[in-house]
C-alpha cells in the first residue's frame, strides 16, 4: 500500500528543482527511459511470430491456452455474438461512444487529400494520386481491462480514408470473450471482423495471416512490451503506427493556471503506467507549491495509488523557470506526446512551440478531454519522438502514387540533357532507353 509518510516526503522533496539543464538529470532519464524498456522479450516474440506464421490457427489456440489461459472454441468473433452484445449494451453509453464517433470522424474528415495534377509545360503531365490500403489491423488491449476508445481512435481514421477491411484483435478475457465495451465500440463503427486473440501472437497473425485472421497491410493499436516488440520486428513486412513508450504529459503553466486542475491532470497521467512521465513547467513557485501539496494530499486516495507513486518518483519533475521562453526551451527538448499550456498568452507560446504531440490550452482543456472525445487522434509520438513523427492519421491509412505522363515531343525536348545525366551515374542503357525515345537512337557512344 502507498506508505503516505515516507513516499510522500520523498516526492516532496524531490520534484520540485529549479531548472538548469546542465544539471538537471530528470530530463535526460525520462528521455532514456523508453531506450531502456526490457529487451530480453524479443527471443521470445521472435520465436511466437514463427510459430504463428508456420502453424497458423494452431499456434493461436496453444498460445492463447498458454498465456490468456483459454480454451478458444472459435478465434472470430460472430456477428450475431456481436450485434448480441449492442443490444444488450447500456443505452446511454452507446449514445456517448456515437457522439465521442462523431467527434472523432468530424475531426479525421478534415484530414482526407485529393489527387492533383500539373502541367509545367507543353506536353507534359504529372499527378499525384492517394489510395487506401485494403486491408488495415487494429489491436485493443484486452483481458480484464476495456478500452473503447482504442477501438474509435483507430477504426475510424482507417474509415475515413477507405480501407475496405479493417480487422480488429483484442485478448479474450477469462471466459473466452472480448470485452463488451470492445465489441460495443466496434458494432457501432460497423466493424464485422473481431478475433479474441491477444499478444504477440496477434500481431504476427495480422503481419502473416492464418486461415481465420488474413494478413493486412497495416496494423495500428497499443499493447504491452511483446506487443509492441512485435509491431517493432514485423515492420517492413507491414506498416505499423508507430513504437509507442510509456505515455507523458508536460504542463506549461504560469500564476494563471488552477493548480487543482494541474494537479489532477498529472495524477492522470501517473496513473497509466509506472514509467510514465508528469512534468509542470512553471515560472511561478507559488502554483508549484501549491500543486505538489495538493498532488502528495490526493494520491493516497487513489485506487492506483503505487503505480502514481512510482511513477512520480522515477519520471516526474516540477520545474521552476526563469520566464517562458525557458519554460518553452524545456518543452521543445521533451518534445512530449501531451502539452498542456496553460498561461496568461497562449497564442503567443504556440508560436514558438515546435515539438508537441497534442496540444491542450487553458484551464479548461486537459488531457482526458482529447483521449476521448474532443475528436483529435490519441494515439501519439512518444518518447522525445514528436520531434519527427505525428499523431495517427488518415495518412497512416493511405498511400501515395506518382503519375508521369509525356508526350512525345515533351521527350524528344528532354531526352539529351536527361541521357548526360544517367551517364554520369554510369547507368549507359538508362541513356540509351532516353535517347531512343528522344531521337530514335539505339546504339551506344
Amino acid at each position: 500500500m502507498f506508505d503516505s509518510g515516507v513516499n510522500s516526503a520523498y516526492i516532496f522533496n524531490t520534484m520540485i528543482t529549479a531548472y538548469d539543464f546542465r544539471k538537471a538529470k530528470t530530463l535526460p532519464r525520462i528521455r532514456e527511459r523508453q531506450k531502456n524498456r526490457r529487451n530480453d522479450v524479443e527471443p521470445a516474440v521472435r520465436e511466437i511470430l514463427r510459430d504463428v506464421e508456420q502453424n497458423g490457427d494452431r499456434a493461436l489456440q496453444r498460445l492463447t491456452k498458454k498465456f490468456d489461459h483459454v480454451a478458444l472454441k472459435s478465434i472470430q468473433v460472430s456477428q450475431k455474438e456481436i450485434d448480441a452484445t449492442l443490444r444488450k449494451a447500456d443505452p446511454h453509453f452507446v449514445k456517448i461512444l456515437r457522439r465521442a464517433a462523431a467527434n472523432i470522424r468530424r475531426f479525421h474528415k478534415h484530414q482526407l487529400r485529393t489527387d492533383w495534377k500539373i502541367h509545367p509545360s507543353a506536353g507534359v503531365e504529372l499527378r499525384q494520386k492517394y489510395l487506401p490500403v485494403d486491408r488495415a489491423g487494429v489491436y485493443v488491449p484486452g483481458g480484464t481491462a476495456a478500452y473503447p476508445s482504442t477501438v474509435l481512435m483507430n477504426v475510424i481514421p482507417a474509415q475515413v480514408a477507405g480501407v475496405k477491411e479493417i480487422h480488429l484483435v483484442s485478448p479474450p478475457g477469462h471466459d473466452g470473450s472480448v470485452h463488451p465495451d470492445v465489441l460495443t465500440a466496434a458494432a457501432i463503427l460497423g466493424i464485422h471482423h473481431v478475433y479474441r486473440v491477444g499478444g504477440a501472437q496477434a500481431i504476427g497473425a495480422l503481419a502473416s495471416g492464418t486461415k481465420t485472421i488474413p494478413a493486412v497491410d497495416v496494423i495500428v493499436g497499443p499493447g504491452n512490451i511483446f506487443v509492441a516488440t512485435a509491431k517493432r520486428l514485423v515492420y517492413g513486412k507491414v506498416g505499423i503506427d508507430s513504437f509507442a513508450g510509456p505515455s507523458e504529459v508536460v504542463i506549461l503553466a504560469d500564476g494563471s493556471a488552477d493548480p487543482r486542475f494541474i494537479a489532477s491532470d498529472m495524477l492522470a497521467q501517473a496513473e497509466h503506467d509506472e514509467r510514465a512521465s508528469s512534468i509542470l513547467v512553471t515560472t511561478d513557485e507559488t502554483l508549484a507549491i501549491d500543486v505538489l501539496e495538493k498532488i502528495v494530499s490526493v494520491v493516497p486516495l487513489c485506487p492506483r495509488a503505487e503505480i502514481i507513486e512510482r511513477s512520480l518518483m522515477r519520471a516526474s519533475a516540477i520545474y521552476l523557470v526563469k520566464n517562458i521562453a525557458q519554460g518553452i526551451d524545456v518543452v521543445n527538448q521533451l518534445a512530449p506526446e501531451h502539452l498542456e499550456v496553460v498561461v496568461k498568452n497562449p497564442e503567443a507560446a504556440l508560436k514558438k512551440i515546435r515539438h508537441a504531440g497534442s496540444i491542450f490550452v487553458g484551464n479548461f482543456s486537459p488531457v482526458a478531454l482529447g483521449d476521448y472525445w474532443a475528436g483529435p487522434n490519441h494515439v501519439l509520438p512518444t518518447g522525445g519522438t514528436a520531434r519527427f513523427s505525428s499523431p495517427l492519421s488518415v495518412d497512416d491509412f493511405m498511400k501515395k502514387s506518382s503519375v508521369i505522363l509525356y508526350s512525345q515531343s515533351a521527350m524528344q525536348k528532354s531526352a539529351a540533357d536527361i541521357a548526360v545525366f544517367a551517364e554520369h551515374e554510369g547507368l549507359t542503357v538508362h541513356a540509351l532507353s532516353l535517347l531512343l525515345r528522344g531521337k530514335g537512337v539505339l546504339s551506344f557512344h
